[in-house]
């Protein structure tokens, strides 16, 4: 298709086609479109409902692990306080009850000491004496097993190397080794605390001594019933 004639300044006509046309220029920034989805996906992706749940649930039982511990720990603080308070209690006078139990024997020692006739015979300021001296060893007595001191049974007992101390040893067929057989002095303890053991003479040359449950544990094997 030709152009419109125009008459040129020489006066000849000249022909202008539309494809010689030059196009205008956009100025306009091309914008890259599919770039667009990239962009979208590098931003902050929103967790799921169900994940949301699942760390939920994860700081629970992380909360409820250290709740329950707290307790724990509190409940084992609790016992143990109650337990020192009642060792103190209990122990509180042990100094002081040791140093009582030296007046204590001084006492019997000081009545054991007199023949017994003397004291059976004895009259006026005499007699006077020996009874002040056995009420005060009583009451002394009393006032210890008042505050938990107990003297320790020895007589009799098989030898217990944590109440008792041994000083000599007699012997005795008549009774199983390890016997104690004679006192030479008491014993005491307060509560499960030995405040002294007892000095005791032990037996040697009798048979073999029964185990006791209380100071002997069970051999291997023992105490199983084998009759199944």
């Amino acid at each position: 298709m030709a152009g419109n004639p125009s008459q040129s300044p020489s006066g000849k006509e000249t022909i202008m086609s539309d494809d010689n046309t030059t196009p205008e220029k956009n100025d306009e920034p091309q914008v890259d479109n599919a770039a667009a989805p990239d962009a979208q996906q590098d931003g902050p992706v929103e967790p799921t409902p169900e994940e949301i749940i699942a760390q939920l649930e994860a700081e629970k039982e992380q909360l409820r692990d250290q709740v329950l511990r707290t307790a724990a720990e509190m409940e084992n603080l609790r016992k143990r306080t109650e337990r020192e308070i009642a060792d103190t209690r209990s122990y509180a006078i042990a100094g002081f009850a040791r140093d009582m139990l030296v007046a204590t024997d001084n006492l019997s020692r000081a009545l054991m000491v007199m023949p017994a006739e003397v004291r059976e015979t004895a009259d006026g300021s005499l007699k006077s004496l020996i009874e002040g001296i056995e009420m005060t060893e009583r009451e002394m007595q009393r006032l210890l097993q008042k505050n938990g001191v107990k003297p320790i049974e020895a007589q009799g007992e098989k030898f217990d190397p944590h109440r008792h101390q041994a000083m000599f040893e007699v012997p005795d067929t008549t009774v199983p080794d390890g016997t104690v057989v004679q006192v030479v002095q008491t014993g005491y303890a307060i509560g499960e605390r030995i405040l002294r053991p007892a000095m005791v003479g032990v037996s040697k040359g009798g048979g073999k001594a029964g185990p006791r449950p209380d100071i002997d544990p069970p051999a291997p094997g023992e105490g199983i019933d084998k009759s199944a």
